[in-house]
């Protein structure tokens, strides 16, 4: 009993792990996301720009259609009730919110775990996620149902999008860590910056089961698109206002993202 009270009295009690969780969804998270917004949010304009290039390049070239999709597989993809309209309601809703839920994280993960290559695969991911999207954008729009596609996408595309484009942003900030340590050593400097952003991991999956619930209840339903769209931005509006201005108050009280001082290790002075 003496050597515990005793271990309490120097190093600090531990606290309860609701309270930890609490901190993390309130100030942890919030705080990295702010502190990561001049890497994620280049990401995220840079990708609608090239997403909205390929979209045009697709929907004004029939030859590159042609290249890629037969005009009969074309029209019954883009028809109404067509393959893409079907996607969203073909699944019983709780299996396809958990089969986009770990799609959508895996993606996240890859994006977050391949930054420790200097983010060089990371630009592979998020490459592979824009053609896919602008592609897609492309066909409807060459099929005259651009709209329909949008209604569909929005819904839950906003929120899912900017998740995948923090995590990329993320991982590339990861592995410039590796080019740039700053005044720490490359070691220390990549435990810090790897706690924070692998531990961002719980928060954005977190997110992404939001955005999956939006794909599998919201998408599909018989909502007016008008509805089904303003509850999508309204999310995404959420999720914006959570990391830029609640994350900013956390940032601005010294707080990094990183785990608590007290579970950091004890680090000697170096130069810089």
């Amino acid at each position: 009993g003496l050597v515990s009270r005793g271990r309490s009295a120097v190093t600090g009690a531990r606290t309860n792990g609701w309270q930890d969780v609490a901190r993390y969804y309130t100030v942890s998270f919030p705080a990295a996301l702010y502190r990561a917004r001049r890497w994620w949010m280049p990401v995220a304009a840079v990708s609608m720009v090239v997403t909205v290039l390929i979209a045009w390049w697709m929907a004004t070239h029939p030859e590159v259609r042609n290249s890629l999709i037969a005009p009969d597989d074309l029209r019954e993809l883009t028809r109404p009730g067509g393959q893409y309209e079907a996607y969203y309601s073909d699944r019983p809703a709780s299996s396809f919110a958990a089969q986009v839920w770990t799609n959508n994280a895996w993606i996240a993960v890859q994006c977050l775990l391949f930054g420790i290559a200097l983010g060089i695969p990371v630009l592979v991911v998020m490459w592979v996620n824009v053609v896919n999207l602008g592609v897609g954008v492309g066909l409807m729009a060459s099929a005259g149902r651009l709209d329909v596609f949008l209604g569909l996408l929005i819904p839950h595309g906003l929120l899912e999008l900017t998740t995948v484009f923090v995590s990329g942003g993320l991982g590339l900030r990861l592995g410039w860590t590796l080019i740039d340590p700053g005044p720490r050593t490359r070691a220390v400097a990549l435990a810090e910056q790897g706690r924070s952003i692998i531990g961002m991991g719980i928060g954005l999956a977190t997110v992404l089961a939001v955005a999956g619930v939006l794909e599998a209840f919201v998408t599909p339903s018989g909502l007016p698109t008008w509805a089904r769209i303003s509850i999508g931005v309204v999310a995404e509006a959420a999720f914006l206002t959570y990391a830029l201005v609640l994350g900013r108050k956390a940032a601005a009280s010294g707080e990094f993202g990183d785990v608590d001082a007290a579970d950091r290790a004890d680090l000697q002075p170096v130069a810089a």
